[in-house]
């Protein structure tokens, strides 16, 4: 059985594979059948891991070696083979325009599989207050 600590350390080195273009470390940590939410892509579900390794592979987030992310709030409900993990995502990236900030909520769903957890689904929302009704 799982400790917490090895649910936050696997979700850490799947996080940190999608900003350093790890695409072997994302892929392990990943299950092809992902689905997500993604509210600043598309308000859609996509399904799949192509659509993350195209995002990878031309660095998406524009970071280099010189980013943090940081898990504000981080919450772990563990089932058994089953973990929901949730939080605060902040990623903080530094460029010669100094530092850059963004912030979204996000719940990730991980299942151990053949002894190795893998992320199966991904929902992110706004961490403002978004209007209830359709601009």
């Amino acid at each position: 059985m799982s400790n917490e600590q090895e649910i936050w350390d696997f979700l850490h080195r799947h996080l940190r594979s999608i900003f350093t273009r790890d695409a072997d470390t994302y892929q392990a940590t990943t299950s092809a059948d992902m689905s997500l939410y993604e509210w600043f892509v598309a308000p859609h579900r996509q399904d799949g891991q192509d659509f993350h390794f195209f995002m990878i592979e031309h660095s998406w987030a524009g970071t280099t070696e010189d980013f943090r992310f940081d898990l504000l709030e981080p919450r772990l409900q563990h089932y058994g083979d089953t973990a929901v993990v949730s939080y605060t995502f902040m990623l903080t990236i530094a460029s010669a325009d100094g530092l850059r900030h963004s912030l979204h909520n996000e719940s990730r769903v991980l299942v151990r599989r053949d002894g190795h957890w893998q992320v199966v689904h991904v929902h992110k929302s706004p961490a403002w207050k978004a209007p209830r009704e359709q601009p």
